[in-house]
């Protein structure tokens, strides 16, 4: 499961080269916040670097909605892309795996390997489908729990995840707040605005409507909600960019040299769009799709305290790092700022950054100076407390 080192040439110095994804199955039952249990489940897990000896340098990645395991390195030498973290994980990078021991998996009800929709249902040997169990942030927290005590980890050196790893994150300071000593939260929010409940609930319809969803039944038609899936991932894509990185990338450019007065496809911005809803509908499923809309809708740990997030984070006791970025209006930098104010209230111990990028919600992804010396700098500071 570990990764092997990068020392052929063939990746950069500081990858953490080839890495073999494990699937981890547990027979300890899962009582879900909707009520209902799972009783046998797996997720798959990837590593990078080495356990310590007592085991206090475990750092738990938390992916977004459309994330998954591969976090960083390679699965084969013939990849083209590493993991999509890969600009923040590895030898001398923020996430420095010559220091920590880096836990990435792909949550419960993902669509890459984890008991998801498309596994089969052992009570009836069909699909779960529709029938698999509507997931909480809270529940992802509880089995990723489960998986830290699989691999003898009782406190994490920090939990870290961007968007809805973010609030995964959040979570874990709050029900677990003795097993962790620090929170890095990024691009992230406390809850959904109405207007991102709002641009879920449209992408869930896109799907839900398309004739080949079969109401959640289409692995048994041999079929995929390939045109629901794009408009989807069309609607979300556009949301995690911002007007000035797409008026960079593709201005009012045009596929030709006229407008053909048309509803095909003219506009550079039209294109890509298009292609990264193709893309999506091959590599990710409809049902696990609703499924994380879903939880991102529910999250709200103020919910319990009559709306007072300061009440809500009292039970935390780790460190929080809580980054945001001037750009990114899925995610503003305003939301952030309501869980740092929360946090303050709190007494908590908080570091807080608004970085300036023009890059929208996916800032968080994308390799930028100013971001890497924050996160670098934070992350030495947890590597010191563990080498003590």
């Amino acid at each position: 499961m570990n990764a092997t080192p990068a020392t052929t040439g063939l990746f950069p110095a500081d990858s953490v080269g080839l890495v073999t994804p494990q699937t981890l199955d547990f027979d300890t039952p899962l009582q879900l916040v909707g009520g209902q249990c799972l009783q046998h489940w797996s997720l798959v897990v990837e590593t990078y670097g080495q356990l310590n000896a007592n085991a206090s340098n475990a750092v738990l990645i938390c992916h977004a909605l459309s994330g998954n395991h591969h976090a960083a390195g390679y699965h084969a030498e013939t990849d083209r892309k590493p993991g999509w973290w890969d600009a923040y994980i590895g030898p001398g990078k923020p996430i420095d795996t010559n220091e920590f021991f880096v836990v990435s998996l792909n949550n419960l009800g993902g669509c890459h390997g984890s008991t998801g929709p498309a596994s089969i249902n052992p009570k009836t040997g069909e699909p779960y489908g529709p029938d698999f169990p509507v997931l909480t942030v809270t529940d992802w927290v509880d089995s990723q729990a489960v998986l830290a005590d699989r691999l003898g980890i009782q406190r994490w050196a920090a939990v870290i995840g961007g968007s809805l790893g973010g609030m995964q994150v959040l979570e874990w300071s709050l029900r677990y707040p003795e097993r962790l000593g620090h929170a890095l939260v990024i691009a992230s929010t406390p809850k959904l605005s109405a207007q991102n409940i709002a641009f879920n609930e449209v992408a869930r319809q896109a799907i839900m409507s398309d004739p080949a969803f079969h109401e959640g039944r289409y692995y048994q038609e041999g079929v995929i909600p390939r045109h629901g899936l794009r408009l989807a991932r069309m609607v979300g894509h556009i949301t995690y960019l911002s007007e000035h990185s797409m008026g960079q990338k593709f201005g009012r450019d045009l596929r030709s040299d006229k407008l053909n007065y048309g509803f095909g496809v003219e506009f550079e911005v039209e294109s890509y769009l298009r292609y990264q809803g193709d893309t999506f509908s091959e590599q990710f499923d409809a049902n696990t799709y609703l499924l994380m809309t879903k939880a991102l809708d529910y999250f709200d740990p103020a919910a319990h305290f009559d709306g007072d997030l300061s009440q809500a984070v009292a039970a935390a006791q780790c460190r929080f790092l809580v980054i945001s970025f001037t750009t990114d209006w899925r995610f503003s930098p305003r939301r952030s700022e309501e869980l740092v104010n929360a946090l303050t209230a709190a007494d908590k111990r908080v570091s807080y950054a608004c970085i300036d990028s023009p890059h929208g919600h996916d800032a968080f992804l994308i390799p930028d100076a100013r971001y890497q010396a924050v996160f670098s700098a934070y992350m030495q500071r947890v590597a010191e407390e563990v080498r003590l």
